[in-house]
């Protein structure tokens, strides 16, 4: 890995820490997933900001395949991996860990920092952090709205239906797509299995997704009819 690429992840991981304890800071009466889900927040919209500007073109937005990164997908890379590596460690100290989120954080951990490594991959690796980040704000916003008063009111069953939909458009409607060019391409074998683990977990998730959305609204039909 370039010694650039390095220096940005350990400032990354700095950054997000740091950004994490001035929200504790701000809001001293919020839990600690509340202030970390800010954190994750901003991370995601940046992402995707900045996952965008690299496609270099929006006809096919995962080509080239299998070439090497661009100095603009490199750094992209590395913000991610090195908030990826700020979340696993706050994860642990909230002492709250789930099996399939650990999971999650260790295949991306693995990907991102073999697609630094190998520097290749640019393009498959960009488009599968807007198709897994696309969705997060929305992911957050359900559970900030709930620690701030708004459980089961309107704007939050509002949330919880955005956040499925466009989960469910970016990882079951692309997710696939990229997994299959992903593997047909000439990628290394610890990309391809990153793109086949991503999947997998994407796929548990939907299950959980979807029976949740079936909770929510047979909950309103319930209480429209009662």
């Amino acid at each position: 890995m370039e010694e650039n690429i390095m220096n940005l992840v350990v400032f990354g991981v700095i950054s997000w820490s740091t950004i994490f304890l001035l929200t504790r800071r701000v809001f001293p009466k919020l839990s600690f997933d509340f202030c970390n889900r800010v954190v994750s927040t901003i991370h995601a919209i940046l992402a995707v900001i900045l996952a965008s500007l690299t496609v270099q073109d929006w006809r096919c937005p995962v080509c080239p395949l299998a070439s090497k990164s661009s100095p603009e997908q490199m750094q992209t890379l590395a913000v991610t991996l090195s908030y990826m590596i700020y979340d696993l460690l706050c994860c642990l100290f909230d002492k709250r860990v789930k099996l399939d989120n650990s999971i999650h954080h260790l295949v991306s951990i693995v990907g991102i920092g073999a697609g630094l490594i190998y520097k290749k991959c640019g393009s498959e690796m960009v488009a599968a952090i807007w198709i897994t980040e696309i969705s997060s704000p929305f992911l957050h916003l359900r559970e900030l709205l709930k620690e701030l008063g708004y459980k089961d009111t309107e704007l939050n069953f509002a949330a919880d239906i955005l956040f499925a939909v466009i989960f469910t458009f970016a990882r079951m409607g692309c997710g696939p797509y990229l997994m299959y060019v992903t593997l047909a391409a000439n990628n290394p074998f610890l990309i391809k299995a990153m793109a086949l683990g991503l999947q997998l977990v994407s796929a548990f998730w939907f299950y959980k997704i979807a029976a949740m959305v079936k909770y929510k609204l047979t909950k309103r039909t319930s209480k429209k009819v009662a």
